[in-house]
């Protein structure tokens, strides 16, 4: 006489009678979309949107300003490595190294800061504008650093 087996759980059982259990199928979940007010661009922009659009606007001309190319001519050295395509390297202001031109950023000392709403747009413009007073010339790896600092308010530069 066989000896019967013990059946443990409800797959055992399946796999003695042939029959698969059924898959219950479940109304998918309901997510409640909030409607977001787009009063900007004849509609199709949010706020936050606009505003956004603006700093990235203005922070791309800003590149063109002229205080930040000299600032990078103070800083830089004429290069003599291997490198034959490299014409200069310029100095981090915190590390005091040495790097081409890819790897520094020019930084505003004083933070140019947030850009919410209309109140903040003199006190932004005026701070990405400036003059070379409050640039400097920072590797990748200290800007990174200084701008998370920044960013989690651990050191703040306003007066």
């Amino acid at each position: 006489m066989a000896a019967k087996k013990k059946i443990k759980n409800k797959h055992e059982l399946d796999d003695f009678s042939g029959v698969k259990p059924k898959k219950v199928k479940r109304a998918p979940r309901q997510i409640k979309k909030v409607p977001i007010i787009k009063p900007h661009n004849a509609g199709t922009m949010s706020t936050s949107a606009f505003w956004s659009f603006i700093r990235s606007t203005l922070r791309q001309k800003s590149r063109w300003w002229r205080p930040i190319s000299i600032t990078k001519m103070k800083n830089r050295r004429a290069y003599s490595g291997p490198n034959k395509r490299q014409k200069f390297e310029y100095q981090c202001n915190l590390c005091r190294e040495w790097f081409s031109d890819k790897e520094v950023n020019v930084d505003h000392i004083i933070p140019v800061g947030a850009l919410n709403n209309g109140d903040d747009l003199k006190g932004f413009v005026l701070r990405l504008f400036c003059e070379t007073e409050n640039l400097q010339i920072l590797c990748s790896v200290c800007h990174n650093k200084k701008t998370f600092l920044e960013k989690t308010k651990i050191i703040t530069n306003e007066n």
